[in-house]
């Protein structure tokens, strides 16, 4: 309940342009942070079958996630142009017939960040027509919009972490922390 008022009281104090500066913010930062982590990764890394989860794969994962997320809803979502059917999932297809997705190539370096840079290019004008005191837009979660921009941001850092630390593990390399973000180019 406290944090509950604590969250309408912040939001009563921040405007929704600046709310909105924030979020932008900070999805350039946790999208700055895995570019980095694409453009570090080895050819050898990329798609080697040593984990679960290819690196690609998870790249895949958390920006078609990061993109169905900055729309309205599911239903006005349109994945990008060279969206591979199931492919989005990590595991098993979480609605009937349940089953693992059948993945057979995978994405390049140069097509996965042909894809962070389309989310990129239409982040602002995206949050910007967002309606922060909306409903999520999926019923599988149950908040506001601007609950949404923070869950989605956490995803893609959680997925980056993933990233880095495999970079560390496999070709010990490290990527950079960004706090705050501007527009990557």
């Amino acid at each position: 309940m406290i944090g509950k008022i604590k969250y309408n009281l912040l939001r009563k104090v921040l405007s929704d342009s600046a709310t909105k500066r924030v979020i932008v913010s900070q999805y350039h930062s946790a999208l700055s942070m895995m570019k980095e982590a694409i453009v570090k990764c080895s050819d050898e890394l990329w798609n080697s079958d040593r984990y679960k989860n290819r690196y690609w794969h998870i790249c895949y994962h958390a920006l078609f996630y990061a993109d169905l997320y900055l729309s309205d809803d599911e239903y006005s979502f349109s994945p990008w142009t060279r969206h591979r059917k199931e492919y989005q999932f990590l595991g098993e297809v979480p609605y009937p017939p349940y089953h693992q997705p059948h993945i057979e190539e995978f994405y390049s370096k140069t097509e996965i960040l042909e894809y962070l840079k389309n989310i990129i290019n239409s982040l602002e004008s995206r949050i910007a027509k967002t309606n922060l005191d909306g409903t999520s837009g999926f019923f599988w979660l149950p908040f506001d919009k601007l609950e949404l921009q923070v869950y989605n941001i956490r995803h893609i850092q959680h997925h980056t972490a993933q990233l880095v630390e495999r970079l560390r593990q496999e070709n010990n390399v490290s990527v950079e922390w960004i706090g705050c973000g501007d527009k990557l180019e």
